[in-house]
């Protein structure tokens, strides 16, 4: 596995670009975690290379189709570039796809996640909605329940209303004249002795 892993200097070097260059290609990549070797620099696996010769062979091509569009030479080295433009376009197509699975990977299991997620939440939902039913079942029942010991009370009333008055009634005199009898003799204070009124 590590044999297939270089860092950005080896493939610099190997393609006969500078490190820039490379690093400017990197940026096109589509994961953006890269992984490191044991002393903490940046390596590109086989895939990411591919890509990155695709790039600086499709701006190779290019100079020199340009070169020999002015001098208008066509030779072998044309055709066999062409063929190895097809080969790494090609390679490119297959790390495409290789990314493209990933992310399709990434996305189901995040949809599963969510999917369960939204499972819970709409379970919490019906929790509460059933609380909430009892507790608004709980209060009507309480409602009811405290108008019937209000008729209740309201008809015990009425019905101790005529014998408390006639109790009132004859208890009155008898405290009257209980109360005149204690009233009399707080009347009389000490200076009232000697005197008749």
């Amino acid at each position: 596995m590590s044999e297939n892993l270089k860092t950005i200097r080896e493939l610099a070097e190997e393609l006969g670009v500078s490190k820039q260059a490379i690093q400017y290609h990197i940026k096109y990549l589509t994961n953006k975690n890269r992984q490191t070797n044991d002393k903490g620099v940046v390596v590109l696996s086989h895939e990411e290379q591919l890509f990155i010769r695709s790039r600086v062979d499709k701006q190779t091509n290019k100079k020199q189709t340009n070169r020999q569009i002015k001098g208008k030479q066509i030779d072998k080295e044309t055709n066999s570039r062409q063929t190895a433009d097809k080969e790494t376009t090609w390679s490119f197509t297959n790390y495409l796809r290789s990314e493209l699975e990933a992310v399709k990977k990434n996305r189901d299991t995040q949809l599963a996640a969510k999917d369960k997620q939204i499972e819970n939440k709409d379970s919490q939902i019906s929790q509460m909605q059933n609380l909430l039913d009892q507790q608004q079942r709980l209060a009507l029942q309480d409602k009811k329940l405290l108008e019937e010991y209000k008729a209740e009370i309201k008809e015990l009333k009425s019905l101790n209303m005529p014998k408390q008055g006639s109790e009132k009634d004859d208890s009155i005199p008898k405290e009257n004249s209980a109360e005149n009898r204690v009233k009399e003799p707080q009347n009389k204070k000490w200076w009232h002795f000697g005197r008749r009124m």
